[in-house]
């Protein structure tokens, strides 16, 4: 039966320790979908830390910057997906936007999340879904920055609203706001 779990907080709060944990409690196949880009030495070596700390776990890694909808849907036999991040994926979504010198609008962000979600709820296994809590600090300074908050803020909320379960890292602490 499918099932859809949302992971939220601060950087560094826990969030991707207790999504392979909730992950390596499930079934094989695990497949690790990242979206995040490898543009820097600094990224490189945090890539290559968390294949390490997932590689007894039996996961498989996926990279996918911006069609995480269509890896769902291919993997839809996996006993579970973690995608990390949703943050970095509509990141991504807004580059790729940028670079070919138009606007990303909620309306194209409402579409993604929804191709995403039918298709998490068409799989057979679990679906989580790891992302930042980016309200809770101050407004940024500039229009971009505070567009991308809008627009993790309205997928955050668009997942915890369709999700089975919803869990707030905090220091390392899970507050379950939604079983």
């Amino acid at each position: 039966m499918p099932e859809i779990i949302l992971i939220t907080g601060g950087a560094r709060s826990g969030k991707s320790a207790l999504a392979q944990q909730l992950g390596e409690a499930r079934p094989t196949p695990r497949i690790y979908l990242a979206t995040c880009p490898v543009l820097d030495d600094e990224l490189r070596e945090r890539i290559r830390r968390h294949r390490e700390a997932r590689g007894a776990g039996q996961w498989q890694t996926i990279e996918e910057t911006l069609d995480v909808a269509g890896v769902l849907r291919r993997e839809n036999t996996a006993g579970v997906i973690l995608v990390e991040c949703l943050t970095l994926w509509i990141n991504n979504l807004l580059h790729q936007a940028q670079s070919e010198a138009r606007t990303f609008t909620e309306a194209e962000l409402d579409r993604a999340i929804m191709s995403v979600l039918e298709e998490a709820r068409r799989r057979v296994g679990t679906t989580i879904l790891v992302t930042n809590e980016v309200g809770f600090g101050i407004i940024p300074e500039n229009p971009l920055a505070r567009r991308y908050g809008d627009l993790v803020g309205r997928c955050n909320q668009r997942v915890a609203r369709d999700a089975d379960q919803v869990v707030l890292m905090v220091c390392g602490l899970p507050v379950y706001l939604k079983r």
